[in-house]
């Protein structure tokens, strides 16, 4: 089908197939974090809207629209990202959160680091597993899945079809408690083996009356959760091979509740 690249139908359509692409790159890791300079963000949305909307003819609107109406679409289309782009982000909240909970029962509550994707303050714990995971997102080309999801998105969900709200907000909830869960079982093994810890050093400190257990239980918490996050790594990558694997099934049921 040939696109009339000039003409008012054509522009709207391209501002709103914008819309939705812009506003996924913005709310996806790495992508869409402010250590990623903005022009590249807007050059690398705009660069990607440019190849897929000569793609979606029949998909987006044929006729011109009124300010409002386009105004309207545009941000029905906004929502529509930023939703799909919030269910990739859970998986890196539920990291920072588990090494949140790690750092802080090692004794590294107080030793909080700039994060440049996130914006804000985060435990030395949360940073590093934060690193692994973008490692592991990268690594396991989980931005690939972005790329086709653009276009199959308009294919599941043309443009004005959305339904905002009901259960696609209830799906979206449920996956944020499970995210919760999710960020448990990230710091559980170094938990178990703190907990261990300290059970080992209260009965040392009942036998031997001496020992100064609080003192001693800052360097064995450290050196013991240090090792336990080594030992683990290859279970956390496994776990988030999983997490990164269920995230196309995901994006799918939500752009059908939608």
């Amino acid at each position: 089908m040939q696109i009339e690249l000039f003409s008012i139908a054509s522009i709207q359509g391209f501002l709103v197939c914008a819309a939705r692409v812009t506003s996924l790159f913005s709310a996806l890791p790495i992508f869409g974090s402010a250590q990623t300079p903005v022009r590249i963000r807007i050059a690398l949305s705009v660069t990607i809207a440019l190849v897929v909307y000569p793609l979606l003819p029949e998909l987006l609107p044929a006729t011109p629209l009124t300010p409002i109406g386009l105004g309207i679409l545009i941000a029905q289309e906004t929502m529509v990202g930023l939703m799909i782009g919030f269910i990739a982000r859970l998986v890196f909240i539920a990291v920072e959160f588990g090494g949140s909970i790690i750092g802080y029962q090692m004794g590294f509550a107080a030793a909080n680091v700039f994060d440049p994707q996130s914006q804000h303050q985060v435990s030395l714990i949360s940073q590093f597993q934060n690193v692994f995971a973008i490692l592991l997102f990268l690594a396991f080309d989980v931005h690939h899945l972005f790329l086709r999801l653009i276009a199959d998105s308009y294919r599941l969900l043309p443009a004005g079809d959305a339904k905002l709200g009901g259960e696609a907000v209830l799906f979206l909830s449920r996956l944020t408690g499970e995210m919760f869960t999710l960020a448990v079982k990230f710091s559980a093994p170094v938990l178990i083996v703190l907990l261990l810890s300290g059970l080992v050093l209260g009965i040392m400190s009942r036998m031997f009356q001496q020992l100064n257990a609080f003192m001693l239980s800052f360097p064995i918490n450290i050196g013991v959760s240090f090792l336990s996050i080594g030992l683990t790594m290859q279970l956390l990558a496994v776990m988030l091979q999983r997490e990164f694997g269920a995230l196309q099934q995901r994006f799918y049921a939500l752009l059908d509740l939608l």
